[in-house]
């Protein structure tokens, strides 16, 4: 049960020294844990360095700013964690963001997991956000998918799918995830698993650019439009949230109407609308079905 952790990390000062406890005082250790401080300003390198001296497993890495940052700077920082790795012996590989925490049984528990289905070939927890001082589970949580902050990886499916992809708007984690169903691995987040985490999504780089890049990104994955139009209906509950879902809509509005090129292939488009239009028809299917209850 031995597994290896990457983290990119881009001015975490804020954070950072939470989530090195969380895997500090983890009941199963693991093998190798790679900090790839991306372009830091802040203390983060710093706070590191003073755990590497602690902990054997913890390495810091030191990652030059890119000129032109965008979405892909992380995986590329995360792909430098990759070949640090390349030569440790493990199961299991995961992607860790610098600013969650969780309980000191959490990789123990993904672990065993792991062991009771051989299928299985990313898994994590459910992430929890604070709302007005109480973290509560994030909306739109789902047992079909895990959050790319926490995403673990069965080595083999890892192998097959090729790790992650920089893209240009993000959304690698969602294509880790389809791609690993490609393959025939199952992936799954788990309720009872809670990890915490500090900074509101899509925050990092101001709210609304945010929601717009997500909008962006959507496209750029090859999100069938009736998909996104009925995701983005389904998150409309009050005016910051239907603010929200208006501006993911006009970033994917605006890529559509410009077709701007994508570097994901049509294979995985295909697969991924198929996907999507299941979903729908599932989703229409139960609710037929509920309303013919009453």
């Amino acid at each position: 049960m031995n597994y290896v952790l990457i983290t990119p990390a881009r001015n975490e000062a804020d954070f950072i020294e939470t989530t090195i406890k969380s895997v500090c005082s983890q009941s199963i250790l693991p093998r190798k844990w790679v900090i790839v401080s991306d372009g830091s300003t802040d203390q983060t390198d710093e706070i590191v360095s003073e755990y590497t001296k602690r902990y054997e497993f913890i390495k810091l890495i030191r990652k030059e700013a890119e000129k032109d940052r965008n979405f892909g700077a992380k995986v590329r920082a995360i792909i430098v964690g990759y070949k640090e790795v390349n030569n440790i012996d493990y199961e299991f590989i995961g992607n860790l963001d610098a600013d969650v925490s969780f309980n000191a049984e959490y990789y123990r528990s993904v672990l065993d997991l792991f062991h009771q289905n051989p299928r299985l070939g990313i898994a994590g927890g459910f992430i929890y956000e604070n709302n007005n001082g109480i973290f509560q589970s994030r909306q739109f949580n789902t047992e079909r998918s895990v959050a790319g902050a926490v995403q673990l990886f069965r080595r083999k499916c890892h192998e097959d799918i090729g790790g992650y992809i920089p893209l240009p708007y993000g959304g690698e984690d969602t294509v880790a995830e389809v791609m690993a169903r490609m393959y025939g691995w199952e992936v799954r987040a788990f309720p009872q698993l809670k990890i915490y985490h500090f900074r509101p999504t899509s925050s990092a780089n101001g709210l609304w650019k945010g929601k717009y890049s997500h909008g962006l990104k959507d496209y750029s994955l090859g999100t069938h439009p009736v998909y996104e139009v009925l995701r983005c209906c389904s998150r409309i509950s009050g005016k910051p949230i239907l603010l929200g879902a208006f501006v993911i809509f006009a970033g994917f509005t605006w890529a559509y109407c410009k077709r701007d090129p994508r570097i994901i292939p049509n294979e995985f488009i295909r697969y991924l609308r198929k996907e999507q239009l299941q979903f729908m028809r599932s989703s229409i299917t139960n609710l037929f079905k509920g309303y013919s209850a009453y």
